[in-house]
Parts: C-alpha cells; structure tokens; sequence
C-alpha cells in the first residue's frame, strides 16, 4: 500500500512541475531513445544480412584449389626459402569431371547439388546501334538449379546443350527491352552477337530470365546496368579456350548433412588426389561462417555505438540526483513533519526513490516509444524492414529503473537522516 502511495505522490510531484519533470527526464529519454534506435537497425541489419545469405545459401560449401602453405627451407631463425617459388596452375591441377563423378559416388547421400561456374568475359550485346552490357558466364545445371531463376520466356538450359556445348544463352529481360524493345517472341531463337575485347561471339537466345532489381546500385543508372547471360558450361570453356577442369565448385548439401564435418570429409577426399602435388591443395569454405563474422562484427558495432549513446544516460541519471537534492530542500518542512508524525527512515527513503523511479520509468518509456519510432524510421530510409530488439527494450527499462535507485539513494537518504526538530525549524 505504502509503494501505491508513494508512486501516486510521484505522479503528482511531476504534474504540478512538468517543465521542471521534463528537463530532467530529458537526459534519460535522449539516451534510451538512442540506445533503441542504433539496436533497431543494428538487429534489422543482422536480419537482412542473414536473409539476404540464406537465399544466397549460406549453407552451401564452396570447394577450390589453393596453393599450399608449408612447403621451402627454414633456418633456425624461423626465415623460409623456397616457398615462394611455386610454378603457376596447368591443367594437371584442376579438379577434373573423373575427381567429381568419384565424389558423387562416394558421398551421394549427402549431396544435393553440384553447381560450377566459369566466367566468359564481360562486354556488350549488340544489334546495330542498340547494345546492352553484359557478363557472359558458363554454368552447369546445378547452378541455373540452386540460384533460381525466374522464367520469363523459352526455357532453361539442358543437359543435351551442355554435353554438346551448344551455342546457345539464357539472356535477362533487361538485354530483351534494349535489344528487342521487350519482345519476348522476336528474341526467342534469335541469334545475338556479344562484343567481348573487339571479337564477336554469336549465341541464340532460348530462354528470357526475370532481372533482379534489388541487384541494381541506387548509383548505376538503366544504361549502365550489366546483366548475366548463361551459357552452356562446355561453351564457355570453348570460347575461353581452356582446358578441361576445374578451379572450384559448390556443393548444395542434402538435407541433415552436418556441413561442418563434411567440410572434413570434402578435404580428406579431394587432397588424396594431391598428395603428390606439392604446390596445391583443396580447401572448403561456407557462407555460413561468414554470415556469422558479419553479424559477431555488425552487433559488435551497434553495442559499441550504445554504449557510447548511452552515456547521456549517466548525464540524466546525474541530472536526476540533482532535482531529487532540489526537492528535498524544497520539501524540507515536509519531511520534518511526517517524522514528527511517526514516519520512519525507511518510509522517508522509499518514498524519494519510489520517486526517483518514477522519474526514470517515465523518461524511460517515452525513449522507448520515440527510439522505436527514430529506429523504424532509419531502416525505412535504408530499405530495409524494421526489427526491433525485444533485448534491447527489457534493458532499457531495467536500466531506467537501476539509474532510479542509483542516483535517487543519496538524495532520499539524505532525506532520511534529517532531524525532525531541526527541519521543522527550516524556513
């Protein structure tokens, strides 16, 4: 009953001097606000991020060549010779269609996908005065299978097109409005030529992909925009000119795989075909530990940015001291007569905490509301959706309630410690 009285007394207090109240919440609503904004586009950042790998497959492991770390002489002084002398790769390096077809075979279960890639250079796509850029790439099934693309038109490619390295492409719809002022019908089967280093290379469209718009930079304009055209894996190694094999590869992992003990398998497997290789070796990464980096570095980011908002918190917590010291001055008759009247200690102590509290609690929760808004507010701007932290709220509140009884003790038990007699004499 007395905390109920105590807290009714408080909101009064606060009523009949708002300005006086607001002033000196002010400090605690500047800090918590600014704690819940940065925590908010801090956490709909990570959100973004982690989406934005999943659809990327962040669980997929990428499987490459890398050159070998230990290898050359050491002295006593710890120097290294001859490491750095390693020759450049050749084709007896390349993990090799035999590598792949053994690795299926021994692992089918825990494979879903292979996806390879092999760039075929960049350049424009032309038909007279019309161009539009783009970035020829070589792509096996498995990786038209695991990056989805969105049909328009036609069709994908198929398994005769790569075994035969067919002449043939997968064009974006942004390539069919320069080049075909968005006729879908009069691409399709329509040989375009693709300018790449002042050579010409002529492939025919077979099917019109859906372009991504988030891919494009608020910076780049329509015109600048470079687009992907997929061929054939076989014919974009013919144009290259290289040889067969390859650098790297992904694996989409079946469902229940463990990627991280498979990472080992992956490496003990590949590197028995390189233990005579004294340059190269395979290495296996995921897009999983980098997701993980990125938001251990974003949320290491935002906490450091709240921690140093929130030292206009210890500015309102002494802002807070400072009006409880004023109050009780001011309300030093008061105090008195309430002991004369048998208050105790105790009651006086609770009562200018309660008030302090009450005080913070208030600031505290018109931060929260105002931090939200400034919060949903920036992401919006930034694009992304909004992603409160749940966190971040309880410890606003915890810590307004902390600063209360933090900087409202002295005053309150200074309160405390008064004599009766000589505060009623105070004038």
């Amino acid at each position: 009953m007395l905390i109920a009285e105590n807290i009714l007394l408080a909101l009064t207090g606060l009523k009949s001097n708002k300005m006086r109240a607001f002033l000196t919440m002010l400090g605690i609503i500047i800090g918590i606000a600014s704690v819940i904004a940065i925590m908010t586009v801090g956490n709909s950042l990570n959100t973004s991020v982690a989406s934005s790998m999943h659809e990327m497959g962040a669980d997929n492991l990428t499987v490459g060549l890398k050159k070998k770390s230990n290898g050359g002489e050491v002295t006593a002084e710890g120097m290294r010779f001859g490491a750095g002398n390693r020759r450049a790769m050749t084709e007896q390096d390349y993990i090799t269609d035999e590598m792949l077809d053994a690795f299926k075979d021994a692992y089918g279960e825990k494979i879903d996908t292979l996806s390879i890639s092999e760039s075929a250079g960049s350049g424009t796509a032309e038909d007279g005065q019309l161009s539009a850029n783009v970035s020829m790439t070589g792509v096996n099934e498995g990786y038209l299978e695991i990056n989805k693309l969105t049909l328009l038109a036609g069709r994908s490619l198929t398994e005769r097109d790569q075994k035969e390295g067919r002449k043939v492409a997968v064009v974006s719809n942004k390539l069919v409005d320069k080049l075909f002022g968005g006729d879908y019908d009069a691409a399709l089967e329509n040989t375009v030529d693709i300018n790449i280093g002042n050579r010409y290379y002529g492939y025919t469209i077979v099917g019109i992909y859906k372009y991504d718009e988030d891919a494009v930079f608020m910076s780049e304009s329509e015109e600048d925009i470079v687009t992907e055209v997929y061929l054939p894996l076989k014919a974009a190694k013919s144009q290259n000119h290289s040889e067969e094999g390859y650098t790297q590869f992904t694996v989409v992992t079946a469902a229940g795989t463990d990627n991280n003990s498979f990472m080992e398998d992956i490496k003990y497997f590949f590197n028995v075909y390189y233990t005579r290789n004294e340059n190269y070796e395979i290495n296996v990464t995921s897009m999983k530990d980098m997701m993980e980096e990125m938001t251990k570095m974003l949320s290491t980011i935002s906490i450091a940015i709240s921690i140093i908002a929130g030292i206009s918190l210890l500015v309102g917590g002494i802002g807070v001291m400072n009006i409880m010291l004023v109050s009780i001055t001011e309300r030093t008759r008061e105090i008195g007569t309430r002991k004369a009247l048998g208050a105790s200690n105790g009651s006086i102590r609770l009562q200018f905490i309660t008030e302090a509290i009450v005080i913070c609690l208030t600031g505290g929760f018109i931060g929260i509301v105002l931090g939200l808004l400034l919060g949903t507010a920036a992401t919006s701007l930034l694009g992304y959706e909004a992603a409160a932290s749940m966190g971040s709220i309880v410890f606003s509140v915890g810590f307004s309630v902390l600063i209360g009884v933090f900087f409202g003790y002295y005053p309150a038990n200074k309160a405390a410690k008064m004599s009766p007699i000589e505060a009623l004499r105070y004038e």
